[in-house]
């Protein structure tokens, strides 16, 4: 049966599989309540709802007797960590440069559910990043790999790239051993991390990492992190990027989740421009469409700030009458970065017309900036 299952997961294009028990979480259980009752969540307020499901996943499902965990190698085919010296393009992360992962994998686990439902006679569920199932811990239970002091898993096969899948089955399935942690004295993904967003090896503040601030925070970015995600407009790679395992990383083989060339290192100048039609047709099928024009046009002008190209400062300025509070405020800020302080203190007038309170508040705090 294990053997079978392996080779059914292999066809289906999965590049790791691996079977644990539900009781396997262990000590990440403890870690994850720790990173909870510190507040390191931020406004994830989703990660805190019943943690006691993700803890224990027979809180989330009681039938549940065996986890079999997928992985799928979705490795990028050049260094992610070019595009940040491209100062006036984007950098999006991997994950997002080609289409949603879920909508791609979710099929396919649908599809090995199916047969090992039909093969053990036996009740199962699938769970891809969406419900409250810790993947991390259960893929190492399952031997896939290890959570590194990044938090993410890293395989000795396939490095930092790895989407996880879950089919959680009623059959008792053989277990696979528990992969054991390989990262020993390396510090290369928290010395590299922009924002200084570890305060210690295995602990991770998502307040302060670039991949919440730019995808999950829903209001403008804090001041002390914008000059911190220079061009970064979705998510972050550098943690992952920089791990050693990487040299045995492979580039992924899913066309469906190849980097698409409109979004490998996309033109800031055309971004900024995007209305909420251009913004849904661009990023049709990608995970960037969850945020929304608004914050992630947010993203592009926090870039344009970063980008010391002044010719870009009419873009800024076109969009400090945008209908969004969250873009104007975010113009704001980028036009005070492009342009002298007089040039700037000329365009404050409007801040007395601007009937936002938080608008009004970027144009006295960039008034006031050295």
């Amino acid at each position: 049966m294990k053997a079978a299952l392996a080779r059914q997961a292999a066809a289906l294009g999965f590049d790791g599989i691996g079977v644990t028990d539900p009781d396997a979480i262990g000590e990440a259980g403890l870690r994850f309540r720790e990173f909870l009752e510190a507040g390191n969540h931020g406004d994830m307020d989703w990660l805190a709802a019943r943690p006691e499901r993700r803890m224990h996943p027979r809180a989330l499902w009681p039938g549940v007797r065996s986890i079999v965990m997928l992985g799928f190698n979705y490795g990028p085919d050049e260094d992610p960590l070019l595009v940040l010296q491209k100062r006036t393009r984007g950098a999006i992360s991997v994950y997002a440069q080609g289409d949603d992962y879920h909508d791609v994998i979710k099929k396919r686990l649908k599809t090995l559910a199916r047969w090992l439902a039909a093969t053990t006679g036996d009740e199962v569920k699938i769970f891809i990043d969406t419900a409250a199932v810790m993947e991390k811990p259960l893929a190492q239970a399952a031997g896939l790999g290890w959570q590194g002091k990044h938090t993410n898993l890293v395989s000795r096969e396939f490095g930092s790239w790895l989407f996880l899948g879950a089919i959680f089955s009623a059959s008792q399935l053989p277990r696979d051993e528990p992969d054991i942690d390989r990262c020993g004295s390396c510090t290369a993904c928290q010395d590299v991390c922009p924002t200084a967003a570890f305060p210690a090896p295995y602990r991770l503040d998502a307040r302060r990492c670039i991949s919440y601030l730019t995808i999950e925070n829903k209001g403008q970015i804090p001041r002390e992190f914008r000059k911190a995600l220079g061009n970064r407009i979705y998510g972050c790679d550098d943690c992952l990027a920089v791990c050693p395992w990487n040299k045995f990383a492979q580039a992924g083989r899913e066309a469906k989740l190849a980097a698409r060339a409109a979004l490998r290192a996309p033109s800031l100048a055309e971004l900024v421009r995007l209305d909420e039609f251009a913004f849904r047709t661009l990023f049709a099928k990608s995970p960037v469409k969850r945020i929304g024009r608004d914050r992630f046009v947010r993203n592009v002008l926090i870039a344009i700030g970063n980008s010391a190209d002044a010719t870009l400062a009419g873009e800024a300025e076109r969009l400090l009458d945008d209908e969004s509070p969250l873009v104007r405020g975010a113009a704001v800020w980028a036009l005070a970065q492009l342009i002298p302080p007089d040039a700037f203190a000329a365009q404050s007038g409007r801040a007395a017309a601007e009937p936002d309170e938080g608008v009004r508040e970027e144009w006295r705090a960039c008034a006031s900036c050295p």
